[in-house]
């Protein structure tokens, strides 16, 4: 039965803002979410949500790290919530966003945006199709055959055909995909834009391989315009597709309602296709050609000095969210020819992490330490690295991340000497061995260097980049009962909940400081709040949805009832005490009706905070315990005050 993720993407949306998203996608590990404001987001709430492995911002996304599989299934309860634009955003209304962060991203960070949003739709069928390849190269091998008494001419000619439309088929009308995943971006009408990318490789058109091997000829329109089809041309159909959405949208506001759905596709396909087909194809797949040639050169470099360069290069890349760029580089690499040589020394980068993290796990005598490390390794193996990044790489003073860019760099060097590449992308660390699988010696080198990398990450971080932290065990917390300074007890009857799973993030995030939060008992159909100490009101909030309180030794206590039940200005709360008022342990504070709260959609947890928690050396809860409003919930121990030291009198 599949997991219900409905609650889980309610409080995703709920704490990035209904209002501040714009569009919502999703890749692989990730969900991606266009915001106006980033800064209205609460990280740390969102990293407490049960699944979440983190959040991230770059390329001008706000990211938030599920992990591989359970990532669809909440983007899918995201979508289902009706809430938010899922896929792509909305026009704006006003034609500008004159308040959002899209005024303060870079140009780089919108182009590196755009880049993931059109490549990443478009990478589990390449993924597929290389694997498809792997398969093919494996079971038709000369030598496999011959184990079962078998040549490769045995296979039937009409068994090669379809597993020709298997390999061939994505590699063949991979423009029309780009102009489709282009459209979709660009907000145009995908339709439109799959039926431009056939036009571009249509069979009509001489094709562009057969031009360049010399078994064609470009047709010449007028005697002195060469045309041919647009095959392997990555940035022809991503300027086609740009074209023809801005066309098509700019046609939908001036052509006349009731001529609109035959004159706009209409005039967008023929002048789109006439375009790229007349002088701007030629000419972007010209410095398409360079730019492929170009990442070749480098790669090519003598000594495996490219491949160090990009091996290293790309965890910096990572962290500051441009290697999407890398995908169109790879895509154009595939299309022109079947080979991907950049993403074997990429995912070198995997493989380091791998060492460092188990390298941290074998050296850390902290268990929380522990349980982070194990989590970051189990993600990086099926590549997801965000946690090892952002959780062991940048945490300790950078050395772990100097350690994965030198070890990357030097994997990524001897595989280019070795001159092995991919057939694929789209798969990392464990999962990227199958994209090697079509050639027996590149698999073989890949194995070994990898695994090498792997050995050398872990012997470099040994010597040199274990943190100090890490070496010191925890320290005893569970200690609640031996806590005697000063004790909070429960205003309510309920159960009690730890505060960062509640869902407001000014509490979640221990920004009013320490504490804990209850849920009224479910039979209540009044409850009451109890002074939870001795001391004087400071707060009696005119709503009765909040009090206030300090004791004779110093402990500030806020008793807040529900989440944004300020807005209900009173109504189902009573209050029985004034501002100022001296108050006992059990003294009735007031009352509220969940029902009320709830017919309001709203929540009636109760929050205990002490908002002076910097004064206390330890603020200490229970979660998941049933208390009564006579319960001990929060122990508190005092700072020790610093005293000079005095040096004691001689004695003669």
């Amino acid at each position: 039965m599949t997991k219900d993720y409905s609650k889980l993407a309610q409080q995703i949306v709920d704490l990035v803002g209904v209002d501040n998203i714009q569009s919502v996608t999703h890749c692989q590990t990730r969900l991606r979410f266009v915001v106006k404001n980033r800064k209205t987001i609460d990280d740390k709430a969102i990293e407490n949500l049960d699944l979440v492995k983190g959040v991230f911002f770059g390329s001008g996304q706000y990211q938030v790290i599920i992990g591989t599989g359970v990532v669809n299934d909440v983007y899918d309860a995201i979508d289902k919530l009706g809430t938010v634009n899922a896929i792509y955003g909305k026009d704006d209304t006003n034609g500008a966003d004159t308040n959002d962060d899209n005024e303060n991203k870079t140009k780089l960070q919108r182009f590196m945006a755009m880049l993931s949003g059109i490549f990443i739709p478009i990478i589990p069928v390449i993924a597929a199709t290389g694997l498809f390849l792997g398969l093919q190269s494996a079971f038709t091998n000369a030598q496999v055959l011959k184990l079962f008494g078998a040549v490769p001419s045995d296979i039937p000619t009409n068994v090669n055909t379809i597993i020709s439309v298997l390999t061939g088929t994505v590699f063949s009308f991979l423009p029309a995909l780009i102009v489709w995943s282009t459209f979709r971006y660009f907000k145009g009408t995908p339709i439109i834009g799959i039926v431009i990318g056939l036009m571009l490789v249509s069979p009509n058109l001489p094709n562009a391989y057969s031009v360049a091997g010399g078994t064609a000829k470009a047709i010449m329109l007028f005697g002195h315009i060469p045309v041919v089809g647009s095959q392997g041309s990555v940035l022809t159909a991503l300027v086609a597709g740009f074209i023809g959405a801005k066309m098509e949208i700019y046609f939908h506001k001036h052509v006349p309602n009731v001529l609109d759905q035959i004159i706009t596709p209409f005039l967008t396909m023929l002048l789109t296709f006439g375009i790229m087909i007349l002088g701007v194809g030629p000419i972007v797949h010209w410095v398409e050609n360079l730019m492929v040639s170009g990442v070749e050169g480098v790669i090519n470099l003598p000594f495996g000095i490219g491949g160090f360069l990009i091996g290293a290069a790309y965890p910096l890349m990572v962290l500051i969210g441009i290697h999407q760029m890398m995908i169109a580089i790879e895509t154009s690499l595939l299309a022109a020819t079947h080979l991907n040589p950049l993403i074997v020394l990429e995912a070198m980068y995997g493989f380091a992490n791998l060492g460092v993290a188990l390298a941290m796990i074998m050296r850390t005598k902290s268990k929380k330490s522990k349980a982070t490390f194990v989590g970051a390794l189990s993600s990086q193996l099926f590549g997801v690295s965000e946690p090892t990044l952002f959780g062991i790489l940048i945490r300790y003073n950078f050395k772990p991340l100097i350690v994965t860019v030198l070890t990357s760099g030097f994997g990524a060097a001897i595989l280019s000497i070795f001159k092995v590449a991919a057939n694929s992308y789209g798969l990392a660390v464990v999962p990227s061995y199958l994209m090697y699988i079509y050639n027996a010696r590149d698999l073989i080198i890949y194995t070994i260097v990898s695994l090498l990398t792997v050995v050398v990450a872990f012997v470099a971080t040994n010597m040199f980049a274990i943190p100090k932290d890490i070496l010191v065990e925890d320290p005893d917390t569970n200690v609640k009962s031996d806590v005697q300074d000063n004790t909070v007890y429960a205003p309510i009857s309920g159960k009690t909940i730890a505060l960062d799973k509640v869902t407001d993030p000014v509490f979640a995030s221990g920004m009013m400081g320490e504490g804990i939060a209850i849920t009224p008992d479910e039979s209540s159909d009044k409850v009451n709040i109890y002074a939870p100490q001795t001391g004087k009101l400071t707060v009696v909030a005119d709503t009765g949805h909040a009090y206030g309180l300090t004791t004779d030794s110093g402990i500030e206590i806020l008793v807040h009832i529900g989440i944004d039940t300020v807005s209900l200005k009173g109504k189902g709360f009573t209050t029985n005490v004034k501002l100022n008022q001296t108050v006992k342990k059990g003294t009735l504070l007031g009352s509220f009706d969940p029902k009320t709260i709830h017919e309001n959609k709203l929540d009636d947890t109760v929050m205990v905070i002490i908002t002076n928690s910097k004064d206390y050396l330890r603020v200490e809860s229970q979660p998941d315990e049933q208390v009564t409003n006579n319960s001990n919930i929060i122990a508190l121990q005092k700072k020790q005050k610093q005293t000079d030291a005095v040096e004691p009198a001689l004695q003669n």
